[in-house]
């Protein structure tokens, strides 16, 4: 079960080899009865090839991605509806440092899962490392 960190749930350890991709998963939450929940995969936004975790560690620590700044390459973090507007705010910073077709992509298609997110409270967000 993943710890709350900030009133966001996460898992894992802060440190990571090579190699160690994070994947984001857009799942929606459906309530099973008696306050349980089960997650339902919505869209797999998948990144073999680390870019996701080169932008990130990009703009770590300058103060202006909190959010992003707790991704773990081989922990969890869970991003709920209620914290995408914070999430979209800090995708503009990885879009600055983005400089390649690859990176650029990967960070319009996490825009659009976040968008999604937003707009569905029955949404989140897990950037899964491996």
């Amino acid at each position: 079960m993943p710890r709350i960190v900030g009133g966001i749930r996460r898992a894992g350890l802060d440190e990571g080899g090579p190699d160690m991709g994070v994947d984001v998963v857009l799942y929606r939450v459906v309530a099973t009865g008696s306050g349980r929940r089960r997650l339902v995969p919505a869209e797999v936004l998948p990144d073999p090839d680390d870019v996701l975790l080169d932008l990130v560690q990009r703009v770590r620590g300058g103060g202006r991605t909190p959010l992003l700044d707790q991704v773990d390459p081989v922990g969890e973090l869970v991003v709920p509806a209620d914290r995408a507007p914070q999430l979209l705010t800090e995708l503009r910073s990885l879009a600055e440092v983005a400089r390649t077709s690859p990176e650029t992509t990967h960070v319009r298609r996490l825009d659009l899962l976040a968008r999604r997110c937003r707009q569905d409270r029955e949404m989140e967000i897990r950037f899964e490392g491996d």
